[in-house]
């Protein structure tokens, strides 16, 4: 459904305490600069804590006023999300401020969570999503007619991956509780220690963002379906849930890109799985998970000549190249990442060229997604928006933690003929 959105207030949240002048400079790491310009999304959605007789009264007023000065607080631990990125180089932390903007929704709650349309999602949010500027995070508190309401967020990809965010979101909520200071795990700064800034002449890091009609759409998989999709590949790889979705939704991407081909050589191009991988655990000794940065890279898999009909040998194929990100890999990124530099141009140059054709998988599975109470419960549900990268799958946990929400993003022809094919559709929910 169209959501009618009014925007009531719009101000800015500064950090409680002054970020001292040692930190005033935030400098971005090598994996930052290498990171696109967009903002990543998500909306937090919580069921009436406030009666409808309440809208405005004390009682929303109270909720808004509790995460206005919960984020001031937690800005004061997370000060670059208070500054404004420079160059590509760093961040200049002088506590301008996160926007928080106020907006009323003129329907239900369950209007939304009943049938979540990505496109329509993109008005909950602060930013539009696909030209990241100078300012690094922003909230929209969205309230329902029902007293219901929205948290949408934006994180610039610029100084933080999806993990960054949810320690963030895991922080404030527990700032907003008014949990005791012993019990938060604060951010750790050390990105650029790790991966020093490079000087990035010739590379541009908006490659990928589409200026094409791209479509979002969302296909849900329970548990049962899951589990058939796994038994169908067989039991010699024993896939996960992720890998066997990878392979399943890769086989769809496959027919829907050929059949809309308009290269008389099909031949000249070479397909390639992108998958995006969380550093953290692959460092020796691994690092903690409230590691604030871009610390994540792509393990990228060439599928060979009709993988998309051997899920089987696809998945080993995917599991060889995400293996291969290890310790050893991260070493020689640090030690090399010039040459890392140079194999990103060259990729990027033959994507734009339309020599390559790349499907990016996204896992926030097993994240904790569902576990930001800021004081009112748990989330009844969290989504994402429409993004403006093609070719993209972003995996989520559903509610219940056993099924998964694949958000899709393709060309606005290509979705049209992925969202028909039959195979897919016996596995999705309707």
């Amino acid at each position: 459904m169209k959501l009618n959105v009014e925007v009531l207030s719009k101000e800015i949240i500064k950090p409680s305490s002054p970020t001292s002048d040692q930190f005033r400079r935030y400098q971005l790491s090598f994996l930052d600069q290498l990171s696109p310009p967009v903002y990543n999304p998500l909306v937090l959605f919580y069921r009436s804590v406030v009666s409808e007789s309440d809208i405005e009264s004390n009682n929303k007023i109270n909720v808004i006023d509790r995460l206005k000065q919960s984020l001031s607080d937690v800005l004061a631990y997370f000060y670059p999300l208070a500054g404004r990125i420079k160059s590509n180089m760093f961040v200049n932390c002088d506590d301008e401020g996160v926007p928080f903007v106020e907006a009323r929704v003129q329907c239900g709650i369950s209007d939304v969570l009943d049938n979540p349309v990505p496109g329509e999602l993109n008005k909950l949010l602060p930013f539009v999503l696909n030209d990241a500027d100078e300012v690094p995070f922003g909230v929209q508190f969205n309230v329902f007619d029902c007293g219901g309401f929205g948290i949408g967020v934006c994180i610039s990809h610029k100084i933080a991956d999806a993990s960054s965010l949810f320690t963030f979101l895991k922080t404030w909520a527990a700032v907003c509780r008014g949990d005791p200071r012993s019990s938060i795990a604060l951010p750790e700064f050390v990105s650029a220690e790790l991966f020093p800034p490079k000087t990035m002449l010739g590379f541009e890091p908006r490659n990928g963002i589409s200026t094409e009609r791209i479509v979002t759409k969302r296909f849900i998989f329970t548990a049962s379906k899951i589990q058939e999709i796994k038994e169908n590949i067989g039991n010699k790889v024993y896939p996960s849930r992720v890998e066997a979705l990878s392979a399943f939704v890769w086989s769809s991407f496959i027919a829907s890109t050929k059949a809309n081909s308009k290269h008389d050589d099909e031949d000249s191009r070479f397909y390639a799985i992108v998958h995006a991988i969380n550093l953290r655990k692959r460092f020796d000794p691994p690092l903690p998970d409230h590691s604030f940065g871009n610390l994540y890279r792509i393990a990228m898999t060439l599928p060979t000549k009709n993988s998309e009909r051997d899920c089987h040998n696809l998945i080993s194929q995917i599991r060889e190249s995400i293996r291969k990100i290890n310790a050893e890999h991260i070493k020689q990124l640090r030690e090399g990442s010039s040459q890392h530099l140079d194999f990103i141009k060259e990729r990027a140059e033959r994507f734009i060229k339309g020599e390559m054709i790349s499907f990016n998988v996204t896992s926030l599975c097993r994240f904790p997604v569902y576990e930001a109470d800021f004081g009112w419960g748990k989330p009844a549900w969290v989504g994402s928006a429409s993004l403006n990268f093609k070719n993209l799958v972003v995996f989520m946990d559903t509610v219940t933690g056993d099924g998964i929400e694949a958000w899709i993003s393709l060309k606005d022809e290509d979705m049209d003929t992925f969202e028909k094919d039959e195979t897919l559709l016996g596995f999705v929910v309707s």
